[in-house]
């Protein structure tokens, strides 16, 4: 049995080797990940922030000379835009961040009302959290001075004219910005768990395709059993998608210097986690499919789609609520939800809960299509 297993392993390994397709689908493609995910952030963190401003409230106003606040910060340049074009430009990424001052916002202020202005980006909360505290500084100050001249629109003018033109001494200090570091990281274990889940389903295809073609059957009149094939085509997989981590991993930090902010083991651990729910859930499309055609098109409407929803092309927070609560169901969601946590400081003990959940995928998918597979009942099952 244990021959028939090494024998059924090497055979499916050279199989690849010899494929040059499965080499660049297994190897190339997550390393070009990894090199898209330089190309969009690997600049974030030495640049200028730009931001897109629509006033909506005219140019003689507060929010006017709350742009005009924000356009003398340091490493910041404002561009003034209407609305329509200030969402354009943020999603086509050619600013960071936009603020959108509404109609009726400085009269609000002035009679002691809080006045939401929309804060909007897609490049994370470090930019919209950074925009968000200098505004909301400038318009805290603003608004103590309503409350001080008690409806007072003379001496609200008088200390507000005081204030907008008042000047500060600071003091400054720079410290290393590791932000943007972690925006290519975050982006290149997207690309990676898209790639993972590609790998692992192109690698359980083999068994579709063998059933097709009667090599499953010719296979099965030989001492090996079908048990044995399923073990020896999943054994593969978890080798193919082990070394798929190991080399990006190795190519983040070695070739390109990118410092994930998470030990190697760590990371290392976590993503394997990942790829035994990604060989399960390999399994189960296979295990739901009558033919090779029919997986495919499964795998088309479950890898991609989820790997939409868990946030492994854009940040979850631009994305509502109810699309957020959906992607809990995910094992994407959740290792970069881990991702997420070890690169803010935690460490791997420090989650249990993910750790758990991930492995719960895993075995859940294996044992749904363990029995799905068990009752098939025509002369190509597998189990």
């Amino acid at each position: 049995m244990r021959n028939d297993w090494l024998w059924l392993v090497r055979k499916n390994l050279t199989l690849i080797l010899r494929d040059r397709k499965s080499g660049l689908l297994h190897l190339i493609l997550p390393i070009a990940g990894v090199l898209l995910s330089l190309l969009l952030y690997g600049n974030t963190n030495s640049g200028t922030l730009h931001i897109g401003i629509a006033n909506n409230d005219g140019d003689v106003s507060i929010a006017a000379d709350a742009a005009d606040y924000l356009s003398r910060l340091e490493k910041v340049e404002v561009t003034m835009l209407d609305e329509a074009k200030l969402k354009e430009k943020i999603a086509s990424r050619e600013i960071d961040s936009g603020v959108v001052f509404p109609a009726g916002f400085s009269e609000k202020l002035k009679h002691g009302e809080a006045p939401a202005a929309d804060i909007v980006s897609i490049r994370g909360a470090q930019v919209t959290a950074y925009v968000g505290a200098m505004l909301n500084e400038y318009l805290g100050n603003t608004a103590a001075i309503a409350q001080t001249s008690a409806s007072n629109p003379e001496l609200f003018d008088r200390l507000y004219e005081d204030f907008a033109h008042s000047g500060y001494q600071v003091s400054s200090k720079t410290l290393r910005d590791s932000s943007g570091k972690k925006d290519v990281t975050y982006q290149a274990i997207g690309f990676l768990i898209l790639f993972m889940l590609t790998s692992s389903y192109s690698l359980t295809e083999f068994m579709s395709k063998e059933r097709e073609n009667r090599t499953f059957l010719r296979m099965m009149s030989s001492p090996v059993s079908s048990r044995i094939y399923v073990l020896a085509n999943v054994t593969v997989n978890a080798i193919v998608l082990a070394v798929q981590i190991v080399l990006t991993l190795i190519f983040m930090e070695v070739v390109l210097g990118i410092d994930a902010g998470v030990p190697f083991g760590e990371l290392t651990a976590i993503l394997f986690l990942f790829a035994l729910a990604a060989i399960g859930l390999s399994l189960l499309i296979v295990s739901f499919s009558s033919s090779n055609a029919a997986s495919a098109a499964l795998s088309n409407l479950v890898i991609t789609p989820t790997c939409l929803l868990s946030g492994c092309f854009f940040p979850t927070d631009i994305m509502p609520d109810a699309v957020r609560r959906i992607s809990s169901f995910l094992p994407q969601r959740w290792l970069l939800d881990s991702l997420d946590k070890l690169q803010g400081g935690e460490r791997l003990s420090d989650l249990p809960l993910n750790l758990a959940i991930l492995v719960a995928f895993a075995a859940a998918f294996a044992l749904i299509a363990a029995y799905r597979l068990s009752r098939k009942d025509n002369t190509g099952q597998f189990v």
